[in-house]
């Protein structure tokens, strides 16, 4: 991530995989709706003014109801 802080907001990464995905692969299927890369932990970068914002936000945007697991959430040295 190359961005940097601006406006109060700092960048933080968050690892984000989907628990139904994988389990789908685990038997030899795909998910209905989600494509199989979500098996794998993917990266994202959020915007946020704290931790808790970020998180939040990518709650909202990875809902654990539709099998989504936010795995870990760091703050970008960058």
């Amino acid at each position: 991530m190359m961005q940097h802080s601006a406006n109060g907001l700092r960048p933080f990464e968050v690892s984000v995989y989907n628990r139904e995905v994988r389990e789908a692969l685990k038997e030899n299927q795909s998910h209905e709706i989600y494509g199989d890369h979500w098996a794998d932990v993917q990266h994202r970068d959020v915007m946020a003014p704290d931790a808790a914002e970020a998180y939040r936000l990518a709650t909202e945007r990875y809902p654990a109801d539709q099998g989504f697991v936010v795995e870990q959430l760091v703050q970008s040295e960058h």
